[in-house]
């Protein structure tokens, strides 16, 4: 049987809501999985803001209304649940940790955590973050001549794991960078090809994937494994009554075993690390492409010498925030989220019945004319007044908001001050930008090659 005559078979549920045809889905297949920003993206321009997949059941929809939008994150977020296809692929790397987990567990997880980024803390562990980024900079720069093409993909993503290891959970992770780096990369494209498959592959079976995510998992566990390890020999020599305050101090004292602690550390190392590895190279390409908003953020910097703080940098540096925020916009990392709802509900003005789903894409909402004119326009001044409330999610919305938020637009600006004190980006030669690749987060397909130039150089 075709593909195309087992979707017209599914018998999907009517909402009267346009979209694609059984028929449409089955000629789209290749290029849906080779690139479904670009297929999201068509869905809309052909359906409108909301829009209908011909799926088995419930109906599936395509949500770019921020007033859909923020009734299934925000407004009714108790009866929209992560029992999804995109989750339930996430939770066979993470396990059931805080991005992948549903009620009631993931209640009691974040209860745990919150210390961990209380902005006390995260104001603590500064001083950490910025090491983390001089030291990789250092690194990495250290033997680059002016004017060389350095792939800045590679190094966001060094920076991105250390300061997740330092601050989430006192480890320095560079001597466990590559491999957790080949782990957590393996990983992503594991989530995407498996939230992908329309017939789920069972865990059991001897298929390429599942071959391929039992290996990485075995990396993530044998790091996971060591780090615990170290911890608990500290906290036995060194004679405290805690672990210590950052998160995985707090899951220790907390009680929590280790294939929990384990599942929480997997979760931050993929979700802290790849999606800011990703941002940031974002950054840095629109600002290499924009040298005039580039030496802006290089004069606040200067009138700004001392070092920048993880929590109050909106205040010491606007420009350089409000940089962010527009990056973000542009290239959101979660470039989509879904929710199952538990009960019947109303989106765009119509009943919907309990069990559908909503598909919601940052990537999309983010590119709407009447929220952001000029959308596709690289303007860090639609922020510099403050945060843009309507329509705005990169790090999600409502109860489920990501707890790292605070920690990951911290981390941003720390690391733009620490690489544009001493360097200048540009284009190289013939530019063309890299493609967006949707994997658990947008990077730049085959790296992000720039120039570097070294500031005051002759």
């Amino acid at each position: 049987m075709s593909l195309a005559t087992r979707l017209q078979a599914m018998q999907p549920t009517d909402v009267g809501v346009p979209g694609p045809t059984p028929l449409d889905m089955a000629r789209a297949f290749r290029s849906v999985r080779a690139d479904p920003l670009s297929f999201l993206v068509a869905a809309r321009e052909l359906h409108g803001d909301t829009v209908s997949f011909p799926v088995p059941g419930p109906p599936a929809l395509l949500l770019t209304d921020p007033l859909d939008v923020k009734r299934v994150l925000q407004t009714s977020a108790r009866s929209w649940s992560k029992e999804t296809v995109q989750y339930a692929a996430l939770a066979r790397v993470t396990g059931p940790g805080l991005l992948a987990s549903a009620e009631p567990s993931w209640i009691e997880h974040r209860r745990v955590a919150a210390p961990a980024f209380h902005h006390e803390r995260l104001a603590a562990v500064g001083d950490q973050v910025r090491a983390a980024a001089r030291e990789s900079i250092e690194s990495r720069l250290r033997d680059v001549r002016d004017g060389d093409v350095v792939d800045v993909a590679a190094l966001t993503h060094t920076i991105g794991l250390d300061a997740v290891g330092r601050a989430l959970f006192g480890a320095d992770l560079s001597g466990q960078a590559q491999d957790l780096l080949a782990a957590t990369s393996s990983s992503a494209d594991i989530v995407v090809r498996l939230g992908r498959s329309i017939v789920p592959t069972a865990e059991w079976a001897p298929s390429r994937t599942n071959l391929r995510l039992r290996s990485a998992r075995r990396r993530l566990d044998r790091g996971a494994a060591e780090i615990i390890a170290q911890r608990r020999a500290r906290h036995r020599t060194g004679g405290t009554t805690t672990h210590g305050d950052d998160l995985l101090g707090l899951m220790l004292d907390s009680g929590m075993d280790d294939r929990g602690i384990r599942d929480e550390l997997v979760t931050m190392v993929i979700a802290g690390h790849e999606t800011v590895a990703a941002a940031l190279a974002w950054t840095l390409m629109l600002l290499a492409e924009h040298p005039v908003e580039q030496e802006r953020v290089a004069a606040e910097l200067a009138a700004h010498p001392g070092p920048v703080s993880l929590v109050g940098h909106r205040e010491q540096l606007p420009w350089t925030r409000a940089v962010v925020d527009e990056a973000l916009r542009l290239y959101p990392p979660a470039w989509v989220i879904s929710r199952r709802s538990r009960e019947p509900d109303v989106l765009a003005g119509r009943e919907v019945p309990a069990g559908t789903l909503a598909i919601i894409s940052p990537w999309l909402v983010h590119r709407r004319a009447d929220l952001f004119p000029d959308p596709l326009a690289f303007r860090p001044e639609r922020f510099v007044d403050g945060p843009v409330r309507t329509g705005y999610l990169p790090f999600g919305q409502g109860p489920r908001l990501c707890i790292g938020r605070e920690f990951a637009l911290g981390e941003m600006v720390v690391v733009l001050a620490e690489l544009l004190r001493g360097s200048r980006l540009e284009t190289p030669p013939g530019w063309v930008r890299p493609e967006p690749q949707a994997h658990a987060a947008v990077h730049p397909r085959g790296g992000m090659p720039l120039v570097v130039r070294h500031r005051g150089a002759a």
